[in-house]
Formats: structure tokens, C-alpha cells, sequence
């Protein structure tokens, strides 16, 4: 049962992340945040912009799932911790191909588990780059796991249809009978009397990956956020109009106010170059989406966005129809200071250099004088305090 689930739930994670990389369209200048992905980097299509919702869900999915499936992963591993330990470790060749794949599954789980929860709880207790790392050890699990899948799927049927779970379901401690000894040796010889039946075991994990949901879903869902109590940064964030998420302040960005003060100015570059000040952005024309932001780690939301198009800065620019803009920010030692967007994502009507959210000035915490939002796109390419755009064109 715990194997069945984490086939289902695996394979979502795969795709949701392979999503997530598809959207920081790597092969555009300042993007690829794994330079030495080789002949791993494939993707097949440019991100895009609609719906303006898709990598809210996919990437909320991808974490919430992965905390969610985290109990079931470990009382999997707690079942099979006697097959880990079998010797001798060699019996046969497809005995030796299933414990190298073991290697992988079991270590690349174990790793991309644990390296994402620490992500999402902002916490790098290690010295190499989380996304170098989360990259190649996913396709080191995927091989782990696709190779065990093969293996060990007519293992899998054979023991569902064993058992009927609708009985078991109904069996409690005092009926529950211990494993008859099998042949992949995961039943003790000579087992004590059970302390817990298989329905109490279903129950814990499945109460504990419940707990888990109830008590991070709120990150993702707008209405819920009270209830996430699992929140790495909180659940307010302030009051009023700009009272949402906030994964870099702008005193840990070092955005001091006289540089977003009167003498700031957007410096849009292209065939023509141009500087605007913050009065001489709000004179142009303003338009107002309602659009998510959502992050890698998970926290997603859904604001109402004032501003100007990125389409109409490029034409200022010179620039009718850009093949990309590279963004740059005041925050130019942030990790995440600068990113290049896409002429489609440029072209986009509700593509904004964002001067207002709900109703109000930006604060400095959500990018204020100006910051980038565009449909669909990962929140670390929402550039905040905008100091420079440049556009690039045939």
C-alpha cells in the first residue's frame, strides 16, 4: 500500500519539477541556475504565460506534495529496512542490477526529500548550491526508481491482491496476524506479537500525511494562510493592502531609501534609451490585472497588480517586438537580482512594471519604486526594485 502510493504521488512530483525547471526558460542569458546540466538541461518547449495560474499550481503541488508524501516515504523505508541490510549483497545478476538500483532509490529519495524540505525552511546547512544538487540527484532517483518500478511491479500486484484492504481495514491488534516468512526476506523469522495492526499503521501515516497538508496548504491557497502554521516566514505580513507574502525584505536586500527616493530612475535600454522617473511612470498609461505570484518554495498568492506593460516600455525602447529583456535590480548581490524574460513574455498584455498593488503604493518590501509581474511566471523572475530593463531585439 505505502509502495502504490509513492508510485502515484512520485511521478507528479517528476513532472511538476521537470515544470518548474521548463519555467525559468534556462536557455535565455541569466536564467539557468544549473550551468553544468550537460545533455540533462533538455526541454522541449519556451515557458509561457497562460494560464496566468499554471505555475502557482504546479510548483504548489510540487511541495506540497512532497511534505505530504514525506511520512509515507519514511514508514516505506522503516518496512523494508531488512531488505536493505540482506547479505550477501550479490546473488544474481538481476539481484546485484536491483541493489544498485537501491543505491539510487533509497539515497536519492533519502536526498531530494530532505534537501527540498530544508529549501522550503530556507536552511542550507551544506556548502554546494541546492539547485545543482536537487537537479542531478532527481535523475539519480529517477533512474533508482524507474529500474525498481520494472523490478518489482509484479511484486507489487501479487501483494495487493493478497490481501483484501477492506478486511484489513477492519482487523484490529488482537486479530492481526504477523507475516508468514516470503521469499524476499522482509518478515522476521520469528516475530513478536504484533504491537499494532495494519490498520493502525495506515491510520498513523495517513494521519500524519494529512496533518502535513492541513498545516502547509495555506501557503498556496489565498483564505487559507492562517492555518499554516508551517509557514518558514510567518503568516502576516503587516496590514492592510500589501499584508502578503515576502520571501526577501528589502533590509535584507540592503534597499536603502535614498536609492528608491526622488532620485531613482527605470533605465530602459534598447535602440533608444530612455530614464523615467517614478511621476513620469505613473503618467503613462496604467493597467491593473489580477495576477499570482508564487515561489519555488512553495508560498503562492493572488494580488491585484497596477502598472505599465512591458510592451509599451519596449517600444520606448525602440524595441516593437523584443526577443528578450534582461531585468536588473538594486539588489545586484541578491541571488536573484536580475533575470531575462522572453519576447513572448515581453508581448504579453498583462506582462506590468508594477508601480501599485491593491489599490496602493508598492512598499519596500514588495519591490517598491517598481517591480516586474508577468502571468505565469517563478516569483524570483518577478524582479523587484527595478533599476534597469534592457531590451534586446534581431
Amino acid at each position: 500500500m505505502l509502495g502504490s502510493v509513492l508510485l502515484i504521488g512520485i511521478p507528479i512530483l517528476v513532472v511538476t519539477g521537470l515544470v518548474s525547471y521548463a519555467s525559468y526558460n534556462p536557455r535565455l542569458g541569466h536564467n539557468d541556475t544549473t550551468p553544468a546540466r550537460g545533455v540533462l538541461g533538455f526541454y522541449l518547449f519556451s515557458w509561457i504565460t497562460n494560464p496566468s495560474w499554471i505555475y502557482r499550481v504546479s510548483q504548489g503541488t510540487h511541495v506540497i506534495l512532497g511534505l505530504v508524501l514525506t511520512p509515507v516515504l519514511l514508514a516505506k523505508l522503516w518496512s523494508v529496512i531488512p531488505r536493505l541490510f540482506a547479505w550477501p549483497p550479490i546473488r544474481s545478476i538481476a539481484y546485484a542490477l536491483e541493489r544498485a538500483s537501491l543505491v539510487l532509490l533509497v539515497g536519492g529519495a533519502v536526498f531530494e526529500f530532505f534537501t527540498g524540505i530544508f529549501n522550503v525552511e530556507y536552511f542550507y546547512p551544506w556548502k554546494f548550491s541546492f539547485y545543482d544538487a536537487h537537479f542531478f540527484g532527481a535523475w539519480a532517483f529517477l533512474v533508482g526508481f524507474t529500474v525498481h518500478v520494472v523490478l518489482k511491479t509484479p511484486r507489487l500486484m501479487a501483494a495487493l491482491r493478497s490481501r483484501s484492504l477492506r478486511a484489513e481495514l477492519r482487523t484490529g491488534v488482537a486479530e492481526t496476524v504477523p507475516e508468514p516468512p516470503e521469499p524476499d526476506g522482509l518478515a522476521p523469522v520469528a516475530p513478536s506479537a504484533p504491537t499494532i495492526s495494519r490498520r493502525g499503521l495506515l491510520g498513523v501515516v495517513g494521519g500524519a500525511s494529512f496533518t502535513v497538508l492541513a498545516l502547509t496548504l495555506g501557503e498556496s491557497v489565498d483564505g487559507l494562510r492562517g492555518t499554516a502554521l508551517l509557514a518558514p516566514r510567518g503568516r502576516s505580513y503587516g496590514g492592510g493592502p500589501t499584508d502578503f507574502q515576502v520571501n526577501r525584505t528589502a533590509a535584507a536586500a540592503g534597499i536603502r531609501p535614498d536609492v528608491t527616493g526622488d532620485s531613482w530612475r527605470l533605465v530602459l535600454r534598447g535602440p533608444v534609451v530612455h530614464q523615467l522617473s517614478r511621476p513620469e511612470l505613473l503618467s503613462l498609461p496604467q493597467h491593473t490585472y489580477r495576477l499570482p505570484i508564487a515561489c519555488v518554495e512553495g508560498w503562492s498568492t493572488e494580488q491585484t497588480w497596477s502598472g505599465v506593460r512591458l510592451a509599451d516600455l519596449a517600444r520606448m525602447a525602440g524595441a516593437r517586438a523584443p526577443v528578450s529583456v534582461y531585468v536588473q535590480s538594486l539588489d545586484e548581490n541578491g541571488a536573484f537580482g536580475r533575470a531575462t524574460l522572453s519576447g513572448y513574455q515581453v508581448s504579453d498584455s498583462r506582462s506590468l512594471l508594477a508601480l501599485r498593488v491593491n489599490g496602493v503604493d508598492l512598499s519596500p518590501d514588495h519591490g517598491y519604486p517598481a517591480r516586474v509581474i508577468v502571468p505565469a511566471a517563478p516569483g524570483v523572475h518577478n524582479t523587484k526594485w527595478v533599476r534597469q530593463m534592457s531590451f534586446e531585439v534581431d
